[in-house]
């Protein structure tokens, strides 16, 4: 027997179970599909997650969910060759208020959102995956009406509305057409390893206490291909990786765990990670190439969320999915119960998805930095930045006595020239910069 819902959410990460959560709150019959045996289990995260928004949703989150590390530092390092220059900004105060950020684990954090959105009325199905949308009429009248699932029998499930929270290049938003225009480029591959130590040696090396957690974001360590790195302390783990373009990876002719092992290696890293074991190990898509690359959002009977709508921002200041996703969903499982009080759909309820979504702080962030991600994968800040910066702190920091001291518009031209800039280029780059994070 064909089963009914008001609204199916496809994908039980942090964009489906807000939308489902939300959406019972507000009376909808929902089905939350989850393909993995739990929700989590198919997730690869390495990083940080900025969860305030859970405030308006889940005001007791802050002591309740499964949280690894409050972090209280945050470091820009850059890398050239075997030297490297770091910036940091520690703030005790986060930690004690435990705000800002965390260090998360996937399985259990997913996990927990779930079960608030099964308490607060939702139907939660595990080990199930839709493989295709249900879609009747054609035209202006063509509308998703469910989905089909892959468990036995008659395994359709039809709904007012689907909720599609499927991950990067999403299947079913590809399926009906809301990816006309996909490029592989607007897309990275995330490496990742979990490297395990004890929780005390964590504390000394990175000089944090027990709660407090460090975010080390890396640039220069990803060779000719356009990237970074990242560090990040959890509980008695840390997770180190990076982060390549699928167009430079495929023209090149390395591996990403080359890239890996090399970062593990730099003198920079490896005190850091000595004596660790290797833990947990693996890859996965990142739509990092911001608002432009988004897929269309919404059409009759369906709105996209999350990474399945590419809102991971990726700004190089900031690399932000968990809270999109969060706020992504929240405002789809509203606007979907919503619309379901109504007797009959309309043409435009799904286009109130993506006005509020413009004007909520998803929409708002992404709108401003929209041009941040061709700053941060670009050729200057890529392939030039890093020597040039390195260098002019390795002629700052050096003493050559009896040599007299550079100038600093000496050690300026002469790091210029090395790291293959002009002047000219360098004010480009600070114009894009201004533009880019306006």
């Amino acid at each position: 027997m064909t089963l009914e819902a008001d609204i199916i959410v496809v994908g039980a990460g942090p964009a489906g179970s807000a939308a489902a959560l939300v959406a019972a709150r507000l009376g909808a019959k929902v089905v939350l599909l989850e393909r993995g045996p739990f929700p989590g289990s198919k997730n690869l995260y390495g990083g940080v997650a900025y969860l305030s928004f859970l405030d308006t949703l889940l005001p007791q989150w802050r002591t309740e969910a499964p949280i690894e590390r409050w972090i209280t530092t945050r470091s820009t390092m850059i890398l050239n060759g075997s030297r490297s220059l770091e910036l940091s900004y520690s703030d005790e105060s986060w930690g004690s208020k435990r705000q800002n950020g965390a260090t998360v684990e996937r399985s259990r954090l997913d996990s927990w959102l779930a079960s608030q959105a099964v308490t607060a009325g939702a139907t939660l199905l595990t080990s199930t995956t839709a493989t295709q949308a249900l879609i009747e009429g054609e035209g202006v009248d063509r509308k998703v009406v469910g989905v089909v699932t892959d468990q036995g029998g008659d395994n359709a499930i039809r709904a007012r509305w689907t909720i599609a929270c499927d991950g990067a290049n999403s299947r079913l938003a590809r399926e009906v057409g809301l990816y006309p225009n996909f490029s592989a480029s607007s897309m990275t591959l995330g490496v990742k390893e979990v490297l395990e130590l004890p929780s005390s040696t964590i504390n000394e090396r990175f000089r944090v206490s027990d709660t407090q957690g460090v975010d080390i974001e890396i640039l220069g360590c990803t060779g000719q291909l356009k990237g970074g790195g990242f560090l990040y302390t959890n509980r008695s783990t840390i997770s180190i990786g990076v982060i390549v373009t699928l167009s430079s990876l495929a023209a090149s002719q390395q591996r990403p765990e080359q890239l890996l092992d090399a970062l593990k290696a730099h003198p920079s890293i490896a005190p850091l990670i000595e004596g660790s074991r290797s833990v947990e190990y693996g890859a996965h898509l990142i739509p990092e190439g911001g608002w432009r690359s988004r897929p269309t959002l919404s059409m009759p009977g369906m709105m996209v969320c999350g990474d399945a709508a590419s809102l991971c921002l990726a700004s190089g200041l900031w690399l932000e999915g968990v809270n999109n996703a969060l706020g992504s969903g929240a405002l789809a499982g509203r606007v979907a119960a919503r619309a379901c009080r109504r007797p009959r759909q309309t043409p435009h309820d799904h286009q109130r998805y993506e006005r509020e979504l413009r004007q909520s702080f998803v929409g708002i962030n992404h709108q401003r930095l929209n041009a941040a991600p061709e700053v941060v994968l670009g050729d200057v800040l890529q392939h030039h930045v890093p020597q040039l910066l390195v260098g002019i702190a390795d002629d700052l920091f050096t003493v050559t006595d009896p040599i007299p001291k550079p100038s600093l518009i000496k050690i300026l031209h002469r790091n210029l020239r090395a790291s293959g800039l002009n002047a000219r280029q360098v004010l480009r780059f600070l114009i894009a910069v201004v533009r880019g994070y306006r």
